[in-house]
């Protein structure tokens, strides 16, 4: 283990319940803080504060503000692959239009289900150990892609991975336009609608 992950890494993992509460606090202390004040004043001193403890609290979970910073991100990365890999087991056997519907209704409503908080994660990202969580949770999301459309009852893919990156990527450009304040108005509204049917005429076209 390098010294970076070694000081990313949570001093302890929470296992009873009050700890796990403790940690949900900090994390969701560190969102607000983020969103509020940005990264630059993102201290675990604000944290600790608008968590409603101490310092000492804090650092009894979390090495320094990098550590804690990670575990939020992680803690998000997570939250949006897993709601892409439980979609992808649930639509596996069913048509590539079904699987197109199902896939862009996920991964918008886990990526915008709160706007602010993966905009502040954005910056978060950026920050040491951020790339390669995001990269991890590429990589669950795509495989996860890639064995679905492996199943599709109407069409059989000669290359389902490569299928499953476009089809990734085609999803993460747009809502990260959205994120980061690139599209005119009624975009977002519209997304999901042309997503679908953007996705679709892609199963449906590719080999």
């Amino acid at each position: 283990m390098t010294m970076m992950n070694t000081t990313l890494k949570p001093r302890k993992t929470p296992l009873q319940a009050r700890s796990t509460a403790t940690v949900e606090a900090l994390h969701t202390a560190t969102i607000q803080v983020l969103t509020r004040e940005g990264l630059s004043r993102c201290t675990t001193t604000r944290v600790a504060r608008r968590a409603g403890m101490s310092v000492g609290s804090l650092y009894q979970y979390y090495p320094n503000r990098d550590a804690l910073l990670a575990a939020v991100l992680e803690n998000h990365l997570d939250g949006i692959a897993t709601a892409v890999e439980t979609v992808c087991r649930q639509q596996r056997g069913a048509n590539t239009a079904e699987m197109a519907r199902a896939l862009a209704a996920a991964f918008l409503a886990a990526k915008l289900r709160d706007p602010q908080e993966s905009r502040a994660l954005y910056a978060v990202a950026a920050e040491r150990g951020g790339a390669q969580q995001a990269a991890q949770a590429y990589g669950r999301m795509a495989a996860s892609i890639t064995a679905m459309l492996a199943s599709a009852s109407d069409k059989t893919f000669a290359d389902p991975a490569l299928i499953a990156t476009v089809t990734l990527s085609s999803l993460i450009g747009p809502v990260r336009a959205v994120l980061e304040g690139h599209t005119p108005p009624g975009f977002e509204a519209a997304l999901e609608t042309q997503l679908i049917v953007l996705l679709s005429a892609w199963l449906q076209a590719a080999e």
